[in-house]
């Protein structure tokens, strides 16, 4: 063994320090006479020691012809892998994250040929070569972009108390010029995107997720051939697809296509989209993907068998969704919230004077939007495990009659009828779920238990009648 190899690191080493998630690696290299040879990075060994399976897109060479050329601190939206090729360099960072527990902290180090950093989005980075000829690389996870929103810390900040080895002559004016650290502008959080924020679950969402983004139809088409490009998806950290065709009758005829279209193309292209940018997807699904036909509650494992196009379209949905890796599909079932629907038609026909007849053999639990939107939340708050998750309002399984008689001020007013006479005069009606009660044993177990749809039903009569 050469001399020039017993100086290097011999085993592969993670070391924490004081900015969290900033780690320096220690890397083996290989080295003889003529030169030497190192496993640069090594996606496989690096993520069991604990390096974040990053996904980079890009990597970059800065050479430095000169020792004493110093750049930085520069805080991207996105996450660095650095090392050196050739020379030593002398790095620094400095946490920028906003929110974050080590924010305006300071670690530097000495990176040779056998020492890598992994540099997480929002730490500001810099470094001042050692030595002539130095070229400095590294990796990162998403590209430059003009629309990007970047951070800067002066290097010569003493707040740092940042202690370059070399006097600081080879820099730019612009590094020279970039604000002190009780000046920088922090990094935000990757946002929360949601979709279909039109419907009746938006409003609800806006209240939980006031900083997320918020995309209409018009907005986000999740259909189009050019989603992938359509925002800057290594910026989001979540995206909750709200988005549904939702015209149950007109699915099985002129709205076939644009069911499928939404319901199951669209969300599997969300669900590539997530994969390929290490995205949360929230798929909002529903009872419909179920035929009504078991004797107690829907189980998240229980087998798909929906009976109309509506629930075939949505079932699509949820396998498309499941291939995401980090996914929640959240199933509900009879939603209330703003805009049309059951309870605000019941209201509205009572407050009219007018007696309904309202089936009683489909057996169900409202889902208000409200209970929606923060179990949604707590999944995402709570690292709970990913996967599928029934999500209603607890409380006693009832039928859409008993649901009407309990709106009305006099539920005698309201007529039970079945089913199958209900749509008699329908032609062309969607066959429903004569069973839609899910099963909440899941989600309950991670933590979240929405309140009974009655208590919740009379706080959501006061509001409309309040309007």
């Amino acid at each position: 063994m050469s001399e020039l190899n017993s100086e290097f690191n011999t085993e592969l080493r993670a070391t924490p320090t004081a900015i969290d998630g900033l780690v320096f690696y220690d890397l083996p290299v290989h080295g003889d006479n003529r030169g030497w040879f190192k496993e640069n990075w090594q996606r496989e060994k690096m993520t069991a020691l604990g390096l974040p399976d990053f996904a980079p897109v890009q990597n970059n060479i800065s050479f430095n012809a000169e020792a004493g050329v110093t750049r930085g601190l520069h805080a991207e939206p996105w996450d660095k892998y650095i090392s050196v090729a050739t020379g030593s360099v002398f790095g620094a960072w400095c946490d920028l994250r906003e929110g974050s527990p080590t924010y305006g902290k300071v670690a530097t180090t000495t990176i040779t040929v056998d020492r890598a950093v992994y540099v997480p989005r929002g730490v500001a980075n810099g470094f001042q070569a050692l030595e002539d000829g130095t070229a400095y690389t590294y990796l990162v996870n998403d590209h430059w972009s003009p629309e990007a929103s970047y951070s800067f810390v002066n290097l010569a900040d003493p707040s740092l108390g940042i202690d370059w080895p070399l006097p600081l002559t080879e820099v730019s004016d612009k590094d020279r010029n970039h604000p002190p650290l009780e000046r920088a502008r922090p990094v935000p959080p990757r946002r929360i995107l949601v979709t279909g924020a039109a419907g009746q679950l938006g409003s609800a969402l806006r209240a939980q997720f006031p900083d997320a983004e918020f995309l209409t139809h018009n907005d986000l088409d999740i259909t189009s051939p050019d989603l992938d490009s359509a925002r800057p998806w290594r910026q989001y950290s979540t995206i909750i697809n709200a988005a549904a065709y939702t015209n149950v009758d007109a699915a099985e005829t002129t709205g076939r296509a644009t069911a499928w279209a939404v319901n199951a193309a669209g969300v599997a292209n969300l669900a590539r989209i997530a994969a390929a940018n290490q995205i949360t997807l929230v798929h909002v699904s529903s009872d419909y993907v179920f035929d009504g036909t078991a004797t107690g509650a829907y189980s998240e494992n229980a087998p798909l068998c929906p009976v109309g196009v509506y629930g075939q379209s949505k079932a699509a949905g949820d396998i498309a969704a499941a291939t995401a890796p980090r996914h929640y599909v959240v199933r509900t079932s009879w939603v209330i919230g703003d805009g049309p629907n059951f309870v605000a038609t019941m209201a509205s026909l009572d407050a009219r004077g007018i007696a309904p007849k309202v089936v009683d053999d489909q057996i169900g639990r409202l889902s208000f939007t409200v209970d929606i939107a923060a179990g949604i939340k707590h999944l995402l708050n709570s690292d709970a495990e990913f996967g599928i998750y029934n999500l209603s309002n607890s409380g006693e399984a009832v039928s859409w009659a008993q649901i009407a008689r309990a709106v009305y001020d006099d539920p005698g007013q309201v007529t039970g009828v079945s089913t199958a006479e209900y749509f008699a005069d329908k032609p062309g009606a969607a066959p429903r779920p004569l069973n839609s009660v899910l099963d909440l044993s899941r989600i309950e177990a991670a933590g979240f238990h929405a309140p009974p749809w009655r208590d919740r039903l009379g706080d959501y009569l006061e509001g409309i009648r309040n309007r």
